[in-house]
């Protein structure tokens, strides 16, 4: 019998630098081998995204980092970087791409980024994947942007509330069924060597737009961190934050440094899929911070970088989303409101550290780990 086959498409290159969210897709493609299948990653990448601007595909600062990316994974023989509008790729041909696309048995599309109807319309189970849940919904519904749902014949969140009374989020009319972000356990070891004695996170101070809906503001992480501006003021702990923030946000600069917070370049840490694991076990534990607009609408999201502190076995403090009703709290992952809350769950993690690191590491283990997430997944959307 001949292996299923695979299709993904998320984005790996499009932004350089970003090894956070090039690794949350590669665990999926990673795991998704692991697990027997004949699985094709595809990006699409804009012309406007090349970099520097007017270069060629084949030369371009995306090129090499995805070159660098797929190769340091081992999967170098099955992954794609294609031109929009052409048939010009790094990586696998496009005559490999199309070959695969027409064995292939399943597509799971991030955003829908893949919209290429002569590689996807022959797939029989085409999944659209949401990892921006609140976001792409209000986008679609409340905006009118088309978040290219059409085409697809599942739809599967990150938002573990969303469709439920937990969550008020339009569902576009699509019936959504959940996920975990996968974790490939095999990637991660649990050594207690601690280089940056701190709670630590990694992101972006603005990732986009923020959306009013409904007298609700669906924001960044910025206004969900200014509240928690004094944090470390109010704890002898240390608390770091390699975030990707303007330099003309003076005003917040200025307040996080006052308040005692140290920033670290996300490009010099986090900017390769090694170097981001290498600081997140690094570290001691996770300070959680999520975008406003996750909180608000209590769609019950979760990190796929609070799953990598898990499963390092560094505690997670995350800020509270809705996921407590799907996960366990109170040891190893605490969810939090209020800056009175982070300074409960430090005490208790800094009292008991190994029994909260061993706690930690059984949270990945028991509903992160990608060998029961993602056939869970696939079973979900009739491809088990």
């Amino acid at each position: 019998m001949r292996q299923p086959t695979i299709i993904f498409s998320g984005m790996v290159a499009a932004d350089p630098g970003q090894g956070g969210a090039s690794w949350a897709v590669l665990q999926y493609v990673l795991g998704l081998h692991r697990l027997g299948y004949d699985v094709h990653l595809i990006e699409p990448i804009g012309q406007a995204a090349i970099r520097p601007s007017g270069f060629s595909l084949h030369h371009s600062d995306n090129a090499a980092y995805f070159r660098n990316v797929v190769a340091s994974s081992g999967l170098q023989d099955r992954c794609s970087l294609l031109l929009q509008a052409s048939r010009e790729t790094v990586g696998e041909s496009y005559a490999q791409l199309a070959a695969a696309a027409s064995r292939a048995d399943v597509l799971i599309n991030v955003s829908g980024m893949l919209d290429r109807p002569e590689l996807t319309d022959r797939i029989p189970i085409r999944v659209y994947l949401d990892l921006d849940p609140a976001f792409n919904q209000l986008w679609h519904s409340a905006q009118n942007i088309d978040m290219r749902l059409d085409g697809h014949t599942h739809f599967v969140t990150v938002g573990q509330a969303l469709g439920s009374e937990r969550c008020r989020i339009p569902t576009c009319g699509r019936q959504w069924t959940h996920t975990l972000p996968p974790i490939t356990l095999e990637h991660y070891s649990t050594d207690n060597t601690i280089i940056h004695d701190a709670f630590t996170t990694i992101g972006n101070w603005r990732g986009y737009g923020s959306i009013d809906h409904d007298g609700v503001f669906y924001g960044q992480k910025a206004h969900s961190l200014r509240p928690l501006i004094d944090l470390p003021q109010r704890s002898p702990e240390q608390f770091i934050l390699a975030l990707t923030i303007h330099p003309e946000e003076t005003k917040d600069l200025e307040a996080l440094s006052r308040n005692g917070w140290k920033l670290l370049d996300p490009t010099e840490v986090a900017g390769t899929p090694r170097k981001y694991m290498d600081f997140i076990k690094g570290s001691k534990a996770e300070l959680g911070i999520a975008k406003s607009g996750y909180v608000a609408s209590r769609c019950g999201w979760v990190s796929d970088r609070s799953a990598c502190y898990l499963a390092f076995g560094r505690p997670v403090i995350a800020q509270d989303t809705g996921f407590g009703a799907y996960l366990p709290n109170g040891e190893g992952l605490f969810g939090f409101q209020t800056t009175d809350d982070i300074l409960t769950a430090v005490e208790a993690i800094t009292a008991d550290y190994k029994r909260q690191s061993r706690a930690a590491h059984s949270i990945a283990h028991e509903y992160f780990d990608a060998g029961k997430v993602l056939p869970r997944l696939l079973a979900s959307v009739g491809a088990a």
